[in-house]
């Protein structure tokens, strides 16, 4: 029995650092996740295989903007759509099923390139990023409604088997004179219909590159495979594109290859508002308010204070109730006489005498003041000032009398 007392008592299942440590990771970890949340279109790499000037695929066209880069011409991948048109010359590529009036909405440069989309992939389960050709995308509709506000019709067509071949100038924005010899490109695609103007053709006369006749500005690649990845991999190519993207932007616009179409646009909503200034502080300000009212709770000593009942009960409250009407009122000083005689009958009482000239002498040998002289002045007491005089004089001579104060 004496080993079983003196075993010692179980200790709490968690101990307050512990618990203390789970609130904080819970808060921190809850506000990452804000943070995260907010900016998520920021933190995507981009590298997803698709034809976008952020993916590295064959398909992709982030090897445009570096040989553009490395020649000079300044360069910007947009993540973000401008609000009204740009001074840049704007590079679109858009995928694929896109809607036209995405497309069309879109704000135009000076100068635009509309790449058209070619070929049809799927992810390479074995290398991230990396595509598997799944043939060529179907649909000569898709084209015609994409580009129908440009020209009336549009009609696409591709040749048979992977060749080389040379590129001639029309004239115009480019050399009459320019002959561009292409790598190996696989089925070459080409652009054709009212309301397209021809920049630079193949063998054949068919337009690889074209320019729209009602809005000059806009002009359309229709072979990808002279501005992607794998088309870049070769030399001839990859000066082909150059000068294409060099006489468009006729050498001193910038360059912006633009990712939005493809769903790489940077968010705008309320939490990214909240992160950034100006309103940064006010959500910092807003943190540190809660930070602070949590350690106030943790500081708090005692139990909680029970909260009364509206209308108290018993004498008390009714003395309480009669002294607030009376201060409503502003008639403390009435009482003053009605103290004074409280007064005198206590003092009375404790000396164990009744006789009022007995009272006199006792203050008279004490030094003190009458009580009629007191009683005087409480009954000249006109205000509440007055009224806390008298009452702290009857109150120190009451002491004096009865010697309370030794």
């Amino acid at each position: 029995m004496s080993l079983a007392n003196a075993a010692p008592a179980p200790g709490p299942a968690f101990s307050s650092r512990t618990m203390l440590a789970l609130v904080l990771v819970g808060v921190v970890s809850l506000a990452g996740l804000a943070v995260l949340s907010a900016y998520a279109p920021d933190l995507r790499g981009g590298n997803d295989g698709q034809a976008h000037a952020l993916s590295k695929s064959a398909i992709g066209y982030s090897g445009a903007p570096i040989l553009m880069q490395a020649l000079g011409a300044p360069v910007v991948v947009s993540r973000a759509r401008p609000l009204r048109p740009t001074g840049s010359v704007v590079i679109l590529t858009p995928q694929p099923g896109l809607d036209p009036k995405a497309l069309q909405a879109y704000p135009k440069g000076p100068m635009t390139l509309i790449v058209l989309p070619k070929w049809a992939a799927a992810p390479d389960p074995l290398h991230q990023g990396w595509v598997r050709k799944l043939g060529l995308v179907k649909g000569d509709d898709a084209f015609k409604d994409m580009l129908s506000s440009y020209a009336p019709a549009s009609r696409v067509a591709r040749s048979k088997g992977r060749f080389r071949h040379a590129l001639r100038g029309t004239g115009g924005p480019l050399a009459g004179d320019l002959v561009l010899p292409l790598g190996p490109v696989d089925r070459l695609q080409t652009l054709s219909g009212d309301g397209w103007a021809p920049v630079l053709v193949d063998e054949g006369g068919r337009a690889v590159l074209a320019r729209s006749r009602k809005s000059p500005g806009i002009w359309v690649l229709a072979d990808p495979d002279l501005l992607n990845n794998q088309g870049l991999a070769n030399l001839e190519t990859a000066r082909a594109a150059s000068v294409i993207l060099t006489g468009i932007r006729g050498g001193k616009e910038p360059l912006l290859f633009d990712v939005t179409l493809n769903g790489f646009e940077r968010g705008r909503g309320l939490g990214r508002l909240m992160l950034e200034p100006p309103w940064l502080a006010a959500t910092l300000i807003a943190a540190a308010t809660g930070v602070l009212m949590g350690l106030h709770a943790l500081a708090r000593f005692g139990q909680p204070r029970r909260k009364g009942r509206a209308f108290a009960l018993g004498g008390r409250a009714l003395v309480d109730n009669s002294a607030d009407l009376v201060r409503m009122a502003r008639k403390e000083h009435e009482f003053a006489p009605a103290y004074a005689l409280l007064t005198n009958a206590l003092v009375t009482r404790g000396a164990g005498h009744t006789d009022g000239q007995w009272l006199d002498e006792l203050a008279r040998r004490r030094g003190l003041a009458a009580p009629d002289d007191l009683a005087a002045e409480a009954a000249r007491a006109k205000t509440r000032d007055d009224l806390l005089t008298v009452a702290r004089k009857l109150h120190d001579w009451r002491g004096e009398m009865t010697r309370e104060r030794r």
